[in-house]
């Protein structure tokens, strides 16, 4: 291979690793499918396709750790469609192209991330169509990531397009509140490090849509931990975060606004959830409307209770409680919090 060389597979990108949901499920089985019978299935090429920073990239690697893990014979390259084309250019600099063509033939698995910056690069396009048709006739198989369908990948040529449509085009989407959460235990489950629920729910409530930022939140807590011994308290993490925060959502969401949408969800007239009605349904609509209040604003405990006639604090505090200890065995109430949290989110995008 020339000089610029393809990156390795990452060990960290795993399917053990790679937290899967609804977001994700189809992309995620499919993946395993190509990596147990790789040119096999009736998934090749297989394209995943998303927005940046939803593990597009971590299930790529995933796919070849898998391959390469079952067997030392399988050959697998990863490498993104900038270093294609570097290796490309830098062998016709060289004269040095049928070293190229002849290294890529001997591959079992080829990998490429971000295909879209093929767009526009003609000669790149007719290399790596010729490539691809190769591959895909010796039963090789390719995998291939985009940062949107093939349908919106502009400046490709459509004899390469209907190719990338042959075999399967998963998409990934973002994130929902119970999968963001997953993410976060699961990295504190891996490095030790101890994060509160409160906190937990803050950096899930509020980094939404992109993992790799949800990621970047928790290693600069742990290196914060690790650096200081700073105790990661919820005032502590929300200035130490309030850069990646407050640039991602607005700050001025009020209790009201969320008290309003908790009830519109639960068709409750706002004015009960401030009332002394003890009925269950009232009740958890009320408790469900401080949680979110605690989580997505700047409120202080007995601020966010006098917003609910007046309750102190302990009443805030358990509200809270209660609303964690239901997200752990109730899967309807995580299903009900999740559609509350796309109704306030849709609320502070648009504001």
């Amino acid at each position: 291979m020339p000089n610029a060389a393809p990156r390795t597979l990452n060990p960290n990108y795993t399917f053990d690793s790679f937290i899967e949901a609804d977001c994700n499920r189809l992309a995620r089985s499919a993946g395993v499918a190509v990596s147990e019978q790789p040119g096999v299935t009736s998934f090749n090429p297989f394209l995943i396709y998303g927005r940046v920073g939803l593990g597009k990239t971590h299930l790529a690697h995933a796919i070849g750790n898998a391959i390469v893990g079952s067997g030392p014979r399988t050959s697998v390259l990863y490498m993104t469609s900038e270093a294609f084309t570097n290796c490309f250019v830098q062998a016709i600099q060289n004269n040095t192209l049928g070293e190229f063509t002849t290294t890529f033939r001997e591959i079992d698995v080829l990998i490429v991330d971000d295909i879209q910056f093929f767009g526009g690069k003609e000669k790149t396009q007719e290399q790596f169509f010729h490539l691809f048709n190769d591959l895909h006739q010796r039963g090789k198989q390719i995998v291939l990531c985009a940062d949107r369908s093939p349908a919106e990948i502009d400046g490709i040529e459509e004899r390469l397009l209907s190719r990338f449509r042959w075999g399967l085009s998963a998409d990934v989407q973002p994130p929902d509140l119970e999968t963001r959460t997953a993410i976060l235990q699961s990295h504190c489950k891996r490095s030790g490090l101890e994060l509160s629920h409160d906190i937990v729910d803050y950096i899930a409530y509020n980094v939404r849509d992109n993992i790799r930022l949800l990621e970047g939140a928790f290693n600069r807590l742990y290196a914060l931990n690790r650096m200081t011994s700073q105790e990661l308290t919820l005032p502590f993490v929300q200035d130490a975060l309030a850069d990646l925060i407050q640039a991602r959502v607005r700050k001025t969401i009020s209790a009201r606004e969320i008290r309003d949408i908790v009830a519109e969800y639960y068709s409750l007239d706002p004015a009960i959830m401030a009332g002394k009605s003890r009925k269950r349904h009232i009740v958890d609509a009320r408790q469900t409307a401080m949680h979110f209040c605690k989580a997505l604003t700047q409120l202080s405990l007995e601020a966010i209770g006098k917003q609910f006639g007046g309750r102190d604090h302990s009443t805030v505090i358990h509200a809270c409680k209660a609303v964690q200890a239901r997200l752990d065995t109730d899967v309807q109430y995580r299903s009900e919090l999740a559609a509350v949290e796309r109704l306030l989110t849709q609320r502070i995008v648009h504001a």
